[in-house]
């Protein structure tokens, strides 16, 4: 099978990339680099382009049988602009390159249900909500929409918290917030979360490339407490260090602060509201739609190994 990744040169479309041609798929891994270690992409064709360029993206898809499109930030500090750019108009420019006879793959993010209550065991129906709090889950959802709304043929992937080798943002980001020995965590009490292990939202990948069209969740096969995650994490890393609860509105005005902070001088905030949100309460996803319509049987998070991050 012919597949194009878009985003290849980021964590998750360069996995992707290295899992097709595992897999024996001829791929084209697409990504705004304009150089990339061909290991990232295992020896993959690579394209340096700029999501805006439809015409140049509808030449470079000629003939492909599935685009994965994996493009865009993950993040939650970046100005709204910004992902409205990435991820509304590159997925709006990748949906205007496709042949109608193309499959696409989207990668969503499971930060388009509602961030404002828990999320308990959510099936892939209770989103997206109709407004989001945040740039990044607002930009995710409205690119949801468009796919939905031009290509129903689609497959929609949506994981929670992608962690694994090569992982660029959950780990700096938990690391940098040890202090004197405690890492401080919104909230107070256990809560489980699902994770995404970066093999398992791989292998639900190339499960879907000519499965069912549908929205599906990805996850490891059951949650794990929060606290006792981070805390595992961390003996993994060598790092002594215990989570601290924080109570939510301390942990907002911590947030709040944080922000000035790194607008101030430049930098990138440790603590966000978006965070608060997503920290606070319980993150978990239902993952039976993928198993039943893809075949796909994800395996348990296992986060006590150092290499796992």
């Amino acid at each position: 099978m012919k597949i194009a990744v878009t985003g290849a040169s980021g964590f998750v479309g360069g996995a992707v990339c290295r899992g097709a041609v595992a897999a024996g798929h001829d791929v084209l891994a697409l990504g705004r680099r304009a150089h990339l270690d061909p290991e990232h992409v295992a020896g993959a064709p690579y394209r340096a382009h700029d999501l805006t360029d439809a015409p140049a993206l509808h030449h470079d898809l000629a003939g492909i049988d599935v685009v994965v499109h994996a493009a865009g930030p993950a993040s939650d500090t970046l100005p709204a602009q910004s992902h409205w750019d990435a991820h509304v108009g590159g997925t709006r420019t990748v949906l205007a390159a496709l042949a109608r006879d193309t499959r696409l793959v989207h990668l969503s993010t499971a930060s388009v249900y509602d961030p404002r209550r828990p999320t308990v065991r959510a099936r892939e129906d209770a989103a997206p909500v109709p407004a989001h709090p945040d740039a990044y889950g607002a930009a995710k959802a409205a690119a949801e929409r468009l796919v939905r709304g031009s290509r129903p043929d689609a497959v929609i992937l949506r994981p929670h918290a992608v962690y694994g080798p090569g992982e660029t943002t959950l780990l700096p980001r938990l690391l940098a917030a040890v202090r004197a020995g405690r890492v401080p965590v919104p909230g107070r009490g256990p809560r489980a979360v699902s994770l995404t292990r970066i093999d398992t939202l791989v292998a639900a990948v190339l499960a879907v490339l000519d499965g069912p069209a549908g929205v599906y969740n990805v996850a490891d096969a059951e949650p794990v407490e929060l606290l006792a995650m981070i805390e595992s994490v961390l003996a993994a890393r060598g790092v002594r260090a215990r989570p601290l609860g924080l109570p939510v509105p301390l942990a907002r005005a911590t947030a709040l602060v944080a922000g000035v902070c790194a607008r101030v001088r430049g930098t990138a905030p440790v603590l966000t509201r978006y965070a608060v949100r997503h920290l606070a309460a319980e993150r978990t996803l239902d993952v039976t739609a993928l198993r039943a319509r893809s075949g796909y049987a994800p395996p348990p998070t296992d986060v006590l190994d150092a290499a796992d991050w």
